[in-house]
């Protein structure tokens, strides 16, 4: 056996077993180690996406409609949270949701990936890793630097 089929079978072996699986594993949980375990043992229902974001949705909504997509306008009523619970920001009230456009770079990379998975009417409860977030900068003085959020949003309408 010459080097390249040995190679080649090493990998295959390492393949077949998983042994390989691990790394790639690893590299989709997004959140810092000190918060996973927080965040298994106080929402183990939620869902996580190949993206590292994780999600329960609170109240089904539409589900035979359309989904927003980029370019379209959205509006959400909903309320910002450390995982400690301090709430950071919120809509103000029901008759006045966030409305802003999807894709257009005003929206945090976690919010923009789950309102294009929701439909009219429902209320998710979101928890935005760091990176799908504000990452290493934050958003001083309310969000520190490497902080998982949480949310809980509503998507009301959605149009064109």
């Amino acid at each position: 056996m010459n080097t390249t089929t040995i190679r080649r079978l090493v990998f295959l072996i390492f393949t077949l077993f998983g042994l390989g699986a691990g790394p790639l594993h690893a590299q989709r949980e997004k959140l810092p180690m000190e918060d996973v375990e927080f965040v298994e043992k106080k929402w183990p229902e939620a869902k996580r996406t190949y993206t590292g974001l994780r999600y329960i949705i609170l109240k089904p909504g539409d589900r035979s409609g359309p989904m927003p997509e980029k370019g379209m306008e959205v509006a959400v009523l909903y309320k910002g949270m450390l995982l400690d619970g301090t709430v950071f920001d919120q809509s103000p009230d029901e008759k006045s949701p966030l409305k802003i456009r999807l894709g257009r770079g005003g929206l945090i990379e976690g919010w923009e990936e789950a309102l294009q998975k929701m439909h009219k009417g429902e209320k998710w409860l979101l928890i935005v890793p760091p990176e799908m977030a504000y990452g290493a900068r934050g958003k001083p003085p309310a969000i520190k630097r490497n902080a998982t959020l949480v949310f809980e949003m509503e998507l009301v309408e959605f149009k064109k």
